[in-house]
Order: structure tokens, then sequence, then C-alpha cells
């Protein structure tokens, strides 16, 4: 399971410090693509697999779920961690996500999830504000 939250920035070749703390359940490689709210998705192999069953199952006739389809797996890319750790993302990636320089990892259980420092601050302060708010309308889950 992945969590925490990792501050790093992009290299001067645009690569990406995946912290060693997350990288020692990953194995040797994730697969990024498109995530929710500006960020980027990266999953395991095994977690990766499990999506790809879900979407799967998808109507083809529904419009919804082939421009969703599309967009996830347009944007996907299957990534080696090179010696140091480093990932190098995509230009479509980096774009969907506005990376420019400072980047913040967070581990989300199943995924972790990169964002710029701008958007992760932006998200961060509005759902701090409306926690207990977003817990309370929260379907089928007691903690």
């Amino acid at each position: 399971m992945f969590m925490g939250e990792y501050h790093h920035n992009l290299d001067s070749k645009g690569r990406l410090i995946i912290p060693a703390r997350l990288r020692s359940q990953i194995g040797d490689k994730m697969i990024f693509t498109r995530g929710m709210e500006g960020c980027i998705f990266g999953y395991t192999t095994e977690a990766w697999q499990k999506i790809e069953a879900k979407l799967a199952q998808l109507p083809l006739t529904k419009r919804n779920a082939r421009s969703f389809t599309r967009l996830f797996y347009s944007g996907a890319m299957e990534c080696e961690f090179d010696k140091q750790g480093r990932v190098n993302l995509t230009t479509t990636l980096k774009k969907h996500a506005s990376l420019v320089k400072e980047c913040v990892i967070v581990g989300v259980s199943d995924r972790i999830e990169i964002w710029s420092k701008e958007r992760w601050e932006s998200f961060s302060d509005e759902a701090n504000e409306n926690y207990d708010d977003i817990a309370e309308n929260l379907d089928d889950i007691e903690l």
C-alpha cells in the first residue's frame, strides 16, 4: 500500500525521482497515465492489470466509456526506473499535470499520484477545509 507525501523536482532532463520508500513496493517498472484533477496516476503492473480488467467491461456503446478509455490508454506509458530511481515521463503526461519543476508525489493506496506543487497545494487546501464534510458524504464506509 502506498502512502505519504514527498516533494521532488524535475531535473534538467525532465526526470523525476520516485522516493525509495515507494519504489521498494513497486519493482523495476511502473505504468503512468492521466489521472483525475490534473495529476498523473502511477500503477504497479499488478494494479494495472486489475484496472485493465475493469475497463474492458465498460460498454463500447457508451460515448463516455469510449472517451475515457481512449484518453486513459493513450496517455499511458510503461516506465522503468534508472539507477537513481528516476522516471522520464512523456511530454503528454507532464503537460496534463502542468509539471514544470516542483512536484509532489502522493501515495494513495494502490497507486501513486504525481502533482505539480501548485495544483497539489490548491487541491490540498480546499480538501482540508472540507475534510469533515467530505467524510460525512461518503456512502458505505466506516473507519
